[in-house]
């Protein structure tokens, strides 16, 4: 992820802490959340003259590949859980 993608992905993610920061993810249609996300997706589009559908996509792919990253970290931490046998 290049610098530029880490920043759009954390200007999203910020605005969406506080435009979402009431709603259960799980419960709230995608397209409710999104519609939420629009006026910062729409103004980063500006800012890149990107359309705004592109901005979409860029910011999903990025979401995957945060957690991706986060995935593999936690993984790493963890360590391999076979190392330690059978606990029960």
């Amino acid at each position: 992820m290049t610098a530029e993608d880490r920043e759009i992905l954390t200007k999203i993610n910020e605005y969406a802490s506080v435009v979402l920061k009431d709603i259960d993810p799980q419960k709230t249609h995608v397209s409710f959340q999104l519609d939420k996300l629009k006026p910062v997706l729409e103004e980063i589009a500006k800012e890149k003259n990107m359309p705004l559908e592109d901005v979409f996509i860029k910011y999903m792919d990025l979401a995957s590949e945060a957690s991706v990253e986060l995935e593999r970290k936690f993984q790493s931490e963890l360590g391999n859980p076979s190392q330690y046998g059978d606990i029960m």
